[in-house]
């Protein structure tokens, strides 16, 4: 199988200033007469006040990260709970609390990716695929953007279509998708697009409040990926990027080995733990026809959510996993609530590095 390589190129740009002063003479002149007779004066310092420095004008610099956080909040029936204030939430790292710098429970842009299998093991439920994901291309606000990215093997994984808004563009990606053979390579698909997420319109900024995801569609099971799924978790820990996950497992094998799970067991599995790492959701539905209604649910869940960010008391960039949880104040009558997000955090800037790996085409 071909293996490429992601090449990252920085250019540097640097530029030399010139430092240039400028003087002028004195304009008035005095003669010899007026020098003579003007007469002899001790000049008087004019006393300077010392500066003042008003306690509300000094900057002070935090080199701490915000930590940003998507929650999602539901019931013991699984229904979303949208009308929860800051002073409900609880957040720990670690197991020491943290405090909560920004709340916020209005919607904001959305910028996620589709990436569908096309390898043959989908060809039965392509067209009811297509179908789906433009019910939920057509929910998008127009701040949302969306990108569409196809895969099989390592050396057939295409973005058919960049991040845009337009509506049309998005749908003309999904009606190009086309089955062919090859051997399945998820874990090298999910890798890529969450880093085209991630770093796309990626400010440093702590206003940066837009939502990245991932929906996958797959059946789950790796044949043949450069990367490993350490790798991929390892990335993941280090973005910001919610994946939603939609596994059409049943038809793999159920047979499992003395030691080893079935086919269809370890799918699921990795698919579960895709969505429980970042926060995200995994579907997986027993006929086609589901598909319609995990669209618009995948919709409504992108944009009931909170927003939450803190300054982790624990600032040090060492490169260490944190666990992260937060909970939940009970509601009336104490009703259970239960808050969905990302388990966790590596503490090293949060910026992914590209290794050397499989190539994305670009259309």
């Amino acid at each position: 199988m071909y293996k490429g390589l992601i090449y990252l190129t920085a250019v540097f740009a640097f530029a030399a200033g010139s430092l240039i002063s400028v003087s002028s003479p004195a304009a008035a002149q005095t003669t010899t007469r007026e020098r003579q007779t003007a007469p002899k004066t001790t000049p008087t310092p004019t006393p300077v006040a010392a500066p003042t420095v008003d306690p509300a004008d000094e900057v002070i610099k935090v080199d701490t990260e915000l930590v940003n956080l998507n929650v999602r909040v539901v019931d013991r029936n699984n229904r979303p709970v949208n009308n929860l204030s800051k002073a409900d939430f609880r957040i720990t790292e670690d197991g020491t609390p943290q405090s909560i710098e920004f709340f916020s429970k209005s919607e904001v842009p959305t910028n996620y990716t589709l990436v569908i299998d096309n390898s043959g093991s989908l060809r039965s439920q392509i067209e009811q695929v297509i179908e789906a994901s433009k019910i939920l291309v057509g929910t998008n606000k127009p701040e949302d953007e969306t990108s569409v990215i196809r895969f099989v093997s390592s050396d057939k994984i295409e973005i058919l279509q960049n991040f845009t808004p337009n509506r049309t563009d998005i749908n003309d990606a999904l009606d190009s998708l086309y089955i062919e053979g090859g051997e399945t390579a998820i874990v090298d698909a999910v890798y890529l697009a969450a880093s085209e997420v991630a770093k796309y319109e990626k400010s440093t900024s702590q206003d940066d409040r837009k939502r990245r995801a991932l929906i996958l569609v797959s059946d789950g099971e790796d044949r043949n990926s450069y990367y490993t799924q350490q790798q991929l978790f390892d990335l993941l820990r280090e973005s910001d990027v919610q994946i939603y996950v939609v596994g059409f497992v049943r038809d793999l094998s159920s047979d499992k080995g003395f030691i080893t799970k079935s086919p269809q067991s370890k799918a699921k599995a990795f698919l579960e733990k895709l969505a429980a790492e970042t926060g995200g959701k995994a579907y997986f539905p027993a006929s086609v026809s589901e598909l319609n209604g995990i669209a618009r649910d995948i919709a409504s869940e992108l944009r009931t959510q909170y927003s939450i960010g803190y300054l982790p008391t624990n600032d040090r960039q060492d490169g260490t996993y944190r666990n992260i949880k937060v909970a939940v104040a009970e509601g009336p009558n104490k009703e259970k609530r239960i808050a969905v997000t990302k388990a966790g955090r590596t503490a090293d800037g949060g910026k992914p590095v590209l290794q050397s790996g499989t190539p994305i085409k670009n259309n």
